[in-house]
């Protein structure tokens, strides 16, 4: 593991750090903020993962989180989106390709050799972190944004028992029927659209919800609103009685002023799981 980067924040350190990936065949780089307290022990985690275009970096940047999560003790993850390099496949559009990995592990030509994304997220980058820093495996939430609050929460229903809470800013909602998900899924995953229920938040909610508190928050305003389907995600979380708030901001967008806005309410609600 080769260190980017590590500057003084909030009392602590972020971090950007990059490695060798047995799940991406690349190298990968993600970045880490570690609260004071890590100091004298491991902390609990909370995994932010972006959405399409973005990197490890804009997250880190932008969001506002690591104040909040110094107030709290916790530590931040910021994976990148997918995997990198001259050899890995790409797509002239900005939806498919890199910086669109949807957290998916490709099954199809030419994504197959690299985008593993679900692996690495949920298997390779944990353990390296359990491996070298000071992170508490039996205390992690998840969040993420647009793509990346679709990746929180279907990792978050599949892990049973590893996440103690989920949440997500304007998540793709439903991409099984969506613009923003069928062409992805797609040309990862095949044609066979069973493949596809597990990485659709709304079919996992309707089949096997999530073990613990749920917070989604949604601009009224978000540009992709007919994309992200919050709609549908709302009425099954309603339908199974899941534990959890969804909330629709009016006049909030898609960008990281909606994201900064609400950091401090999502990191609190991570914080009072992670400390039960």
């Amino acid at each position: 593991m080769k260190t980017i980067s590590e500057n003084r924040s909030f009392g602590g350190v972020q971090g950007v750090y990059s490695h060798a990936s047995a799940a991406c065949n690349c190298d990968m780089t993600f970045g880490l903020f570690l609260p004071e307290e890590t100091a004298h022990g491991p902390v609990p985690v909370l995994w932010y993962l972006s959405g399409l275009t973005c990197t490890h970096e804009n997250a880190m940047t932008k969001a506002g989180a690591q104040g909040w999560a110094a107030e709290h003790g916790i530590a931040l993850v910021f994976p990148d989106t997918s995997p990198r390099g001259e050899d890995v496949a790409d797509d002239e559009s900005y939806d498919l390709g890199k910086g669109a990995g949807f957290y998916v592990n490709a099954a199809q030509d030419p994504w197959a050799p690299h985008y593993r994304m679900w692996d690495y997220v949920a298997e390779e980058l944990p353990a390296l972190l359990a491996e070298h820093f000071a992170i508490d495996p039996e205390r992690q939430a998840i969040t993420g944004h647009s793509m990346g609050g679709h990746g929180a929460l279907t990792l978050a229903m599949a892990h049973p028992g590893r996440f103690r809470s989920v949440s997500a800013f304007a998540p793709i909602a439903h991409p099984s029927v969506s613009d923003w998900g069928r062409k992805q899924l797609g040309a990862y995953l095949g044609d066979d659209e069973s493949a596809w229920a597990r990485h659709d938040a709304t079919l996992q909610m309707r089949d096997v919800g999530f073990d613990g508190p749920v917070l989604i928050d949604q601009g009224g305003s978000d540009q992709f609103l007919d994309l992200l389907k919050p709609e549908a995600l709302a009425e099954a979380m309603a339908a199974r009685r899941q534990e959890g708030v969804f909330r629709m901001q009016k006049g909030y967008d898609h960008s990281y002023f909606f994201i900064s806005t609400l950091m401090e309410d999502h990191v609190a609600f991570h914080a009072e799981a992670l400390y039960a």
